[in-house]
């Protein structure tokens, strides 16, 4: 493990609101780590803050104050042209509903962030070739997002936030659009990747079963990060439990 940590949040606050009108304050001072090779959960109910803050982590938005380091850079002073690669390259995105082009074949969407960033056409080939083997999709490489299953577009969505090999992968609520037995398969994949391939990963959801493949959750409350869970030694299932008894003195 790295001493360096691979995103650090510091002192975020996000307001909504002008000065003169009735203002909102989504977080208050949130700070945590995220260490080369974990695999984060954060959770909270609707409302807590949870969105807004992976709209700021994935550098879709920006805090009113703090900052957010990724890779050792501070994102928050990142702008433009700056901004735009440094999403690319550096932050992996999977979506609840996918996002994928209707237009494009799965390879095609795999190869998008490259094809943007103007990377030849053998590398992103060698690319899109070695993470569809990874994510066991290399079999569906040629058919359109209509062609493939659920379980099967949210691989290739994965594979098209993990191509340019990101620093971090954050997901939003990666599970929600599938059935039982696809998010199993895509929550095995995940911890598989994290494991095997030492990939970061920040995972949030309101779902304890996908929070606990995670190592560490932090629950997050009112803009606050409230508590934290650690898995250690025990088995997912006690974890779980341990996550469903967290979420219950969260709701009192």
């Amino acid at each position: 493990m790295q001493n360096q940590p691979v995103v650090s949040v510091h002192d975020i606050t996000k307001t909504y609101g002008k000065a003169n009108e009735k203002q909102y304050q989504a977080l208050k001072g949130v700070t945590f780590d995220v260490h080369q090779g974990e695999f984060v959960g954060i959770m909270g109910a609707s409302g807590s803050g949870k969105t807004t803050l992976l709209n700021i982590l994935s550098t879709l938005d920006r805090p009113t104050s703090g900052t957010v380091a990724i890779d050792g850079q501070d994102v928050t002073a990142l702008k433009g042209d700056r901004l735009s690669d440094f999403r690319a390259k550096q932050v992996g995105f999977i979506f609840q509903d996918f996002n994928l082009l209707e237009n494009l074949t799965a390879r095609e969407n795999i190869a998008l962030p490259m094809a943007l960033q103007n990377v030849s056409h053998k590398r992103q080939q060698d690319a899109v070739d070695k993470i569809a083997r990874t994510l066991g999709i290399d079999g569906v490489l040629d058919h359109y997002p209509t062609e493939l299953s659920g379980g099967q577009k949210q691989r290739v969505a994965a594979a098209r936030a993990l191509v340019q090999e990101p620093a971090i992968l954050f997901g939003d609520e990666p599970t929600g659009a599938l059935d039982s037995q696809s998010a199993r398969e895509l929550l095995n994949t995940m911890r598989e990747l994290n494991q095997a391939q030492g990939v970061s990963i920040l995972l949030v959801t309101h779902d304890p079963f996908s929070a606990s493949y995670a190592q560490r959750i932090l629950f997050i409350k009112d803009g606050q990060i409230g508590s934290e869970l650690v898995h250690g030694d025990q088995s997912q299932a006690d974890f779980y439990q341990e996550i469903l008894n967290t979420l219950g003195t969260f709701q009192n």
